[in-house]
């Protein structure tokens, strides 16, 4: 058959198929997945085995070769395939499902966004079983895809409680908030206000800010390792597990990170190459990232570390440049400190003595799994690797990675890297610690990662080789998993159900929203007032409950949480005190029916409604029960 005839037959099988099993009633995922097999059984029957036929009499693979590429290659042209599906499936769930638009116009969009996948992705998986694989087309490849992949989810995974509860941080700007400095809430404002009230416009600033990250990573590899390691760089800034999900989900860590790699180069540009301006990119990066999380406070003793020292740097004591860089960030995160002069130094005790005033507890382990979570296995080992020996390898030429320049560039990546890290391990040894809270320090380590990337044959041998072929590997699972983890939020995947902690998994929090809706509407019917919807935990339910509401963006819907009952609740404290709630009728929503009863509920009502048991579910599945209970004329003194 005519190959431009068979190019243009998969798809529009592919399609017909998908309209065909839709009008017959078939689900969306179900008729997607489908059709989507149905045109990759073709292309491998129509074009890809005449292909390898094709080139195995050309000789381009002979006995021996052939049979030890053949399954690597199919393995690989899979692994496209699969990347094609889940993206396709995100553009299938933006169009369709976050945007409502049909499902059989909605496929025209998504099977291209696959024939796009598999057209570039085809050819790669075929030059590498030759061996003639080209590294830069791979690695532009894996950036666009790592970036699309997020793009076209952006607006339609369901948002996690963290971002719907900063969303409520812009509904309340102020300079200033108890657990966080403010700069979430400010991208959250200019984002919506750009692209409305919706997930889209919450993540758009997330996802700008692993733009302008990565943009930053680039420039401090090239300077420090060189032009030809500067792309393996990039990769590393938009594959690896913390960088993604940094740059999909809105949360302080996303503006952090793009705070720390603008420090990271501007350190650079003025302890390494003496240039003294940069302190004034120092001072601006070092300030912006202040107002978005204090931790990176941590670079300041990098900073003073590294200049006692090297003794080139010893110099920047006695000039004014670093003392003017430090008063400019000092200047950009003053509206935080008036905040918290204004409100008892609130924030400031909240993220220190709270935190150190916690019972003692071992968590060493957890810091190092989170570590192993944030950056692979594959990382950690690189970082081990990259300083192990004298000084890492120089990308650039005429420079063999030893001598002065070389030594200080490694004591600048070794220092950024081990400081913070020290930090952490040693507050890990007597208090817990979260998730994210070594992710943006690692930013410091990508520059001598990509210079493992790309190391030489010559230059690898053992560890180190089996090392550099490892990356290619752990980069495309991690793609896929991503893609997998993605599309399994918006249509699923076969034979997963889903789980019950949507806390942590976003799915059912828009049912839930609605089946709530409902439950305050009977409410007012049967009160004549207008309930207060109490999520009994500290912030998810509540925030949730606000941003999925069906009545925004025309009305505001007032929400709060446990605080009213003696619980904690962070912000909500501040935005819906407990005097101010005198005499309401509260609507109490909880996943436990025990936190719904006892003497701290009953002490605060004059008297309570039964506690009502509700399923919630998704595509017929039962995801978890929920219960609710109405309290009438609450006081915000319990009765003694």
């Amino acid at each position: 058959m005519n190959r431009h005839i068979t190019t243009a037959l998969i798809p529009l099988v592919d399609i017909a198929l998908f309209c065909t099993l839709i009008a017959d009633g078939q689900s969306l995922r179900s008729s997607h997945m489908a059709s989507f097999c149905v045109a990759m059984t073709l292309n491998y029957l129509l074009k890809i085995r005449s292909t390898l036929a094709a080139e195995r009499l050309k000789g381009e693979w002979r006995g021996q070769q052939w049979r030890g590429q053949q399954w690597p290659l199919y393995g690989r042209l899979l692994a496209v395939a699969c990347m094609a599906l889940f993206l396709r499936g995100g553009v299938l769930g933006l169009l369709s499902v976050a945007w409502g638009w049909p499902a059989q116009l909605s496929i025209l969009f998504a099977a291209l966004a696959g024939l796009l996948v598999t057209g570039a992705g085809f050819p790669l998986a075929l030059s590498s079983a030759r061996g003639d694989a080209r590294p830069q087309a791979l690695a532009i490849g894996l950036v666009l895809y790592a970036v699309v992949l997020r793009l076209v989810y952006l607006g339609s995974v369901e948002l996690l409680p963290e971002e719907t509860y900063y969303w409520n941080y812009a509904r309340h700007l102020d300079i200033g908030y108890l657990d966080h400095p403010p700069l979430v809430a400010w991208l959250i404002r200019l984002g919506t206000a750009a692209f409305g009230q919706t997930a889209f416009g919450i993540r758009i600033g997330a996802f700008s800010c692993a733009l302008i990250a990565s943009a930053f990573i680039y420039r401090l590899t090239r300077n420090l390792y060189g032009a030809t390691v500067a792309p393996a760089a990039l990769v590393l800034a938009q594959v690896l597990p913390f960088f993604f999900l940094s740059g999909l989900l809105m949360t302080p860590d996303a503006a952090l990170t793009a705070a720390w790699a603008a420090s990271m180069y501007y350190l650079e540009r003025a302890l390494i190459a003496g240039r003294p301006a940069a302190w004034w990119g120092v001072g601006i990066a070092l300030g912006i990232g202040m107002i978005s999380k204090y931790s990176i406070g941590l670079l300041v003793p990098v900073t003073l570390v590294f200049m006692l020292w090297d003794s080139q740097s010893r110099r920047w004591w006695r000039r004014w440049e670093p003392y003017g860089g430090a008063l400019l960030a000092l200047a950009i995160f003053s509206p935080v400190i008036l905040w918290n002069a204004q409100h008892d130094w609130a924030s400031f005790v909240f993220q220190t003595s709270r935190r150190l005033a916690e019972a003692p507890r071992f968590a060493l382990h957890k810091l190092l799994a989170s570590i192993l979570v944030l950056i692979t296995p594959t990382g950690v080992l690189a970082v081990v690797l990259a300083f192990r020996r004298r000084s890492p390898a120089d990308g650039r030429a005429g420079a063999a990675g030893v001598g002065d320049d070389a030594a200080r560039r490694q004591l600048f990546t070794a220092v950024s890297v081990f400081l913070p890290l020290s930090v952490f391990t040693i507050f890990s040894l007597r208090h817990e610690v979260k998730l994210d809270w070594t992710g943006a320090p690692w930013t410091a380590a990508l520059p001598v990662m990509a210079v493992g990337m790309i190391a030489s044959p010559a230059n690898a041998a053992g560890i180190r080789a089996w090392l550099r072929k490892a990356w290619i590997p752990t980069l495309m699972t991690l793609l896929l998993l991503y893609g997998a983890g993605l599309h399994y939020l918006v249509l699923g995947l076969p034979g997963l159900g889903y789980g019950k902690h949507i806390e942590l998994f976003p799915v059912g929090w828009r049912e839930f929203s609605r089946r709530v809706e409902v439950i305050a509407e009977n409410a007012r019917a049967a009160t004549g007032r207008e309930p207060l919807i109490v999520g009994m935990d500290r912030y998810a339910i509540a925030s949730e409950l606000a941003f999925y509401t069906t009545k925004r963006p025309d009305t505001v819907v007032e929400t709060s949480s446990a605080h009213l009952f003696g619980g904690v609740g962070l912000m909500y404290e501040r935005w819906t005190p407990a005097e101010q709630q005198e005499g309401r009728t509260l609507l109490l929503i909880a996943w436990d029916p025990q936190d719904l009863a006892g003497a701290a509920i009953e002490s605060r009502a004059e008297r309570l409604g039964p506690i009502e048991d509700e399923i919630l579910t998704r595509d017929g599945q039962v995801v978890r029960h929920y219960y609710h209970r109405l309290a009438y004329n609450y006081r915000a003194r319990p009765r003694s």
